[in-house]
């Protein structure tokens, strides 16, 4: 028997939540073969059975948490699953290490010898599913699904009619009706996930232990708009990946973030720590809730190359796939909550952060240009600064210089 334990997945990493198995109690796996799905603090990864075999016993569920060198399975080693179904047949004693053989027949899988003792069944009342038939978890919650059963009630009996009252006594007085509660008003309880937990944590931390101020500002949308709708096929066929605004945005906040350095430093106890290089992180919306994934030293990258990072990280995200690595450090954020028709919001910023871009929906308002009302696309955008370390005229200026440059594109290549 070989046990499946949970891996060193960092240094930080003690604890990893269940996500999914990806093969069940009774079924065969490959060497190599992803076997179960579990997630850190940070993100998700998989663990591949380390031998081929047979899973016969899995001793944590999808949504519990297992610390690091836990056994959360085990594994008979074999090449072959008719193979092991035979041999578990033949010898009662190896079986009876790993399950329990009811009725002479199946062989009862751990899991569902213990949903058995739950409910109070006999493993002969159930079909078993499994190699070898073996019976397994599923089986028993098909069987009690199926059933209607109750924790402790075994199979109930049939329904007993119920006598009518002789002639002579008079029937009881019809309660008073109570009007009944329409809709479904079940509830469900779930653990929250690894990567919610953190989040959680960290957006607390930055409120309690951060003097968070946001400040607001308008950018004008049409000179980006048009300059990306005229390059916008040379850039697809050169590169290879659509042109977005994203990478608009990045460019103008790392010029921002050079005249403005403070908001790209953090507080280290009672010293500020200035930074040369300008990691971005670019939240998105990923299958288990907002991660950040970072661009390493965004100054030195190209507009193609900032589009391709963003596509990939969101791919990434989209199946829960992002390392830990692509997730950590990162000097500044941007956060577009406007994917989601978001028209003005005050972003929170990532400790130790020192401040978070907010980008919004894109709506044609009217506005007044040279003595006229005119109509154009606009989106507001939020920057919320830590005030320990950032002057209200620092954030005030940097949200202006992200404006001019977004108006004005080609003060990126002027660097002015």
């Amino acid at each position: 028997m070989i046990e499946i334990k949970v891996p060193e997945l960092g240094e930080s990493i003690q604890e990893v939540q269940i996500l999914q198995w990806l093969k069940k109690e009774g079924e065969f796996v490959e060497r190599d073969e992803d076997l179960v799905e579990v997630e850190t603090e940070k993100a998700s990864q998989v663990i591949p059975s380390p031998e081929s075999g047979i899973i016969m016993a899995v001793n944590a569920n999808d949504g519990e948490f297992a610390k690091v060198g836990d056994v959360i399975a085990t594994l008979e080693k074999s090449d072959k699953p008719a193979a092991v179904a035979v041999a578990a047949g033949a010898d009662s004693n190896t079986a009876n290490e790993t399950a329990t053989v009811s009725n002479g027949d199946a062989i009862v899988m751990p899991a569902a010898e213990r949903v058995l003792v739950e409910y109070k069944l006999n493993a002969d009342q159930i079909t078993a599913t499994g190699p070898g038939g073996r019976l397994l978890k599923e089986d028993v919650l098909a069987f009690v699904k199926q059933n209607d059963l109750q924790v402790g009630g075994g199979v109930p009996p049939k329904s007993r009619a119920i006598p009518a009252p002789a002639a002579s006594e008079k029937p009881a007085a019809p309660a008073p009706s109570v009007p009944k509660v329409v809709g479904d008003r079940s509830e469900e309880t779930k653990p929250m996930s690894m990567i919610r937990r953190t989040i959680a944590a960290r957006l607390v931390e930055a409120q309690q232990t951060a003097a968070l101020l946001t400040t607001f500002n308008e950018v004008n949308m049409e000179p980006v708009m048009s300059l990306r709708s005229k390059y916008k096929e040379p850039f697809l066929n050169k590169h290879g990946v659509k042109l977005g605004f994203m990478s608009f945005f990045a460019k103008a906040a790392v010029e921002a973030l050079g005249r403005f350095p403070a908001i790209n430093a953090e507080i280290r106890g009672n010293e500020i720590v200035y930074r040369s290089y300008k990691d971005v992180g670019i939240a998105i919306g990923g299958g288990k809730g907002l991660v950040v994934p970072v661009l390493r030293n965004c100054e030195k990258m190209t507009f193609a190359e900032i589009e391709m990072a963003i596509g990939a990280f969101g791919a990434k995200a989209k199946d829960n796939k992002l390392t830990p690595a692509e997730l950590e450090g990162g000097t500044f954020t941007i956060s577009n909550g406007g994917v989601y028709g978001s028209l003005l919001s005050t972003p929170i910023v990532n400790p130790p952060q020192s401040g978070i871009l907010g980008l919004h929906t894109i709506q044609e308002r009217p506005i007044a240009e040279n003595g006229q009302v005119v109509i154009k696309p606009m989106m507001y955008i939020a920057l919320t600064y830590d005030h320990r370390i950032v002057d209200g005229r620092e954030a005030v200026m940097f949200l202006k210089t992200i404006k001019e440059v977004m108006e004005e594109p080609a003060r990126l290549f002027l660097e002015v």
